[in-house]
């Protein structure tokens, strides 16, 4: 009988790397990956075989120089490993400073065997251990205009249809040396003209562009933006990040105005090179009922490839500065938006010892490295950086009760240097931001927002020396946290209305107070109805930033309607005023420039429903690290179908739900290789919901308004709820 062949592994990574130009890999025994692309049912890998050669020409021909996993003295050609993630190389020692190139193939539970997969590369750095991965891999991109008015011979009007960090280049054949006027801008001001007055960060530039004879490509240089290229340190040890030297420099626009006789210059002689990381616009898809959600979904995606023109994440164009709070809401985008880890990991590398003030955000970075775990399976960040992350958690703040406090007394140039903070700089409760944005907090000494940061951080860290084999540092953190906890339900909790009230002394109670203990699972069993209801009825009393943690209070409660009508608004305080009201293609940093006048108009932390579709509406996470099993637990409120693609470390996970509310639920989703799922259903009726797996009649479990189904295996799945 003939072999049968199954597809070859795709998307080979190292080191969490997809893109390897510009890329020196630091570790001396980097990890590999790859992603079965095989869609029959419950297919599984049970075992691999690898090359590693140092030219291309030696592995076509099987002949690897570095590393090959086949083991010797026995018949068959694999080793056995299920694992498609995170495979040290154990090979001959690799060179620093050099390069090399890989394959793989693999077997699977039915005994066939894959064909060789296409051939990678890796390059190495040189090995320092202090340092991670040095990524330069910024690229630039040529974008054509979507629109071009010539409103006299002498003036150009054009329209790029999305705002793009770049220059500008003209490809022209002269027969003299000429001088234009240039105008850059993100605005324009409604009669096919750039804004020249946009107030606050918004971006407008006028500059000359001198153009020589002859047929050339002229690239518009453009001058650096004192506000933006600081090197010097500020807000605690933060400085500028200045672009990649192979880029240049760029600035944000989306119109721009040409003025000087260039003659009839069409479409295919003018671009916008636009300088981002490398995106892949197909990974990720969404598609839903409400024609509002699906603009607000494309806003935000597009806001996370075009934010990323520096490689590192940072708070947009204004100071160009890593925020902790706005890395965490870019890396839980990113994850969604295209199948990229690295970014998101040399940012927060970067955050670890680049701390902002704020308490909160210190704490941020806690946050995110669970996140990458939970998203990569890769334990090695959390490995190298425990004790760091464990500053960060600010225990020497506890008082005996496990709360913290930052009043100035509290402070020892000891803990700022343990966070590597500025000791000329102090930690500071942040609260929301900008200020006008807290729903008149009440700022004590002993904050609950804090407080709710401080509890979810103990448990974070718990889970993470779990996860390393810190086994006693788990049970002392899980410890800490129930404290935590206990205390600021006990002190921080009005207890005869059942909200919490902002701090220690305070009986104000506000939103943050709330959305926050909520959005961490903090609140008392008893008390969430009543905090629930409470954060519903403040509406969008937060920012944009805010915003991230107010959608999941609500999801986490059950509350899908009331967050999708606060993600769909149309009024003042929503995403869809930006798009069909500013005309803005990126994310703002602020609801209005009233509520905050110098904000900038390319800020990915106002991007938050980039995560949130997926990760609460259409409900696909990961219930075990690196997606190895995946929750999807839809939550549609009011939408009649929603359908998506979110790319993972392990492959994509594609779902569409049909939505009757009390009446049906149709739910058809397709899981990668080497995973499993479990599913969690609205529309449960214990006695007369009628469930049925791919056509057949099933049982399921029913919990918290849900009807589970659980250890469903790779391949295409069809579940239908019936009442």
């Amino acid at each position: 009988m003939k072999e049968r062949f199954t597809p070859p592994p795709i998307g080979l990574i190292c080191e969490l790397l997809r893109y390897h130009d510009g890329v020196a890999i630091n570790n001396p025994k980097p990890k590999l990956g790859w992603m079965i692309d095989d869609p029959s049912p419950n297919t599984f890998q049970i075992a691999s075989r690898i090359m590693v050669a140092t030219s291309a020409e030696l592995l076509l021909s099987d002949q690897p120089d570095m590393l090959d996993t086949k083991e010797k003295n026995v018949d068959d050609e694999w080793t056995s490993d299920s694992r498609s993630l995170h495979v040290e190389y154990n090979g001959h020692p690799l060179a620093p400073n050099s390069t090399y190139y890989w394959k793989v193939r693999i077997w699977n539970n039915r005994g066939e065997r894959s064909y060789w997969s296409t051939i990678a590369v890796f390059h190495t750095g040189d090995f320092d251990p202090r340092g991670g991965q040095i990524v330069e891999n910024v690229i630039s991109e040529p974008v054509s205009p979507l629109k071009m008015i010539h409103k006299s011979k002498e003036r150009l009007f054009v329209d790029f249809g999305s705002v793009g960090f770049g220059t500008l280049v003209l490809k022209l054949d002269l027969d003299e040396d000429k001088t234009i006027e240039v105008l850059l801008g993100e605005i324009s001001d409604g009669v096919a003209s750039v804004c020249e007055n946009p107030g606050g960060a918004r971006r407008f530039k006028k500059l000359t562009f001198t153009l020589k004879s002859g047929e050339r490509s002229h690239r518009l240089v453009i001058p650096s933006d004192e506000t933006n290229t600081k090197t010097i340190a500020r807000n605690g040890n933060q400085s500028a990040i200045l672009m990649p030297e192979h880029i240049g420099e760029v600035t944000p626009f989306r119109y721009c105005e040409l003025i000087g006789d260039l003659g009839n210059i069409g479409k295919h002689q003018i671009s916008r090179l636009t300088a981002h990381y490398p995106f892949d616009d197909s990974a990720a898809a969404f598609h839903c009922s409400s024609r509002v959600l699906n603009d607000i979904w494309e806003l935000c995606k597009y806001s996370i490839k075009a934010t990323s023109f520096l490689g590192i994440y940072v708070d947009g164009d204004r100071e160009r500065i890593p925020y902790e709070a706005d890395a965490y809401i870019n890396q839980l985008c990113h994850y969604y938006c295209d199948r990229e880890f690295a970014m998101a990991r040399k940012s927060h590398e970067y955050l670890l010892t680049h701390p902002n003030y704020p308490t909160e955000w210190i704490m941020f970075s806690i946050m995110m490295a669970w996140k990458d775990y939970e998203y990569t399976g890769d334990l090695t960040f959390l490995l190298k950086h425990f004790d760091d992350l464990k500053a960060k958690a600010l225990i020497p703040l506890e008082r005996d009760d496990g709360l913290i406090s930052t009043s100035s007394e509290c402070q020892s140039p000891e803990i700022l240097q343990s966070i590597h903070l500025n000791c000329h700089h102090k930690i500071d409760d942040i609260i929301d931001w900008p200020e006008c944005e807290r729903d008149s907090y009440d700022i004590r000494s002993v904050n609950t927002v804090t407080n709710a940061f401080h509890a979810h951080v103990l448990e974070l860290l718990a889970k993470i020396a779990d996860a390393i084999g810190e086994r006693a540092d788990a049970e002392e953190l899980y410890e800490k946290f129930k404290k935590t906890k206990r205390a600021m339900n006990k002190l921080l909790m009005d207890s005869s209305r059942g909200v919490f009230v902002d701090g220690e002394g305070s009986t104000h109670i506000s939103l943050h107070a709330n959305m926050f203990p909520l959005a961490f699972g903090l609140v008392d069993d008893d008390k969430i109805p009543i905090v629930a209801d409470f954060v519903e009825s403040k509406g969008m009393a937060c920012s944009v930033y805010g915003a991230q943690f107010l959608l999941e209070a609500l999801y986490n409660t059950g509350n899908s309607k009331a967050a999708l009508a606060l993600m769909t608004s149309t009024g003042e305080r929503g995403w869809a005023r930006w798009i069909y009201d500013l005309d803005s293609t990126i994310s703002l940093e602020a609801w209005d420039n009233s509520v905050k006048p110098n904000q900038d108009w390319n800020h990915a932390w106002g991007a938050s429903p980039g995560n949130i579709i997926p990760r609460f509406l259409m409900g696909i996470r990961p219930l075990s690290a690196g997606f190895e099993k995946i929750l999807i637990k839809p939550q549609p409120g009011s939408l009649e179908y929603a359908g998506i693609t979110v790319p993972t470390i392990r492959g994509d996970i594609s779902a569409v739900f049909r939505n009757s509310p009390g009446v049906n639920f149709y739910l058809e989703f397709a899981l990668p290789a080497n995973t499993s799922a479990r599913i969690a259903l609205p529309c449960a009726v214990r006695d007369s919901t009628k469930i049925s797996l791919d056509g057949n009649a099933v049982t399921g479990l029913f919990e918290n308004d849900c009807v589970i189904i659980d250890n469903i295996g790779p391949g295409r799945h069809r579940v239908n709820c019936a009442i």
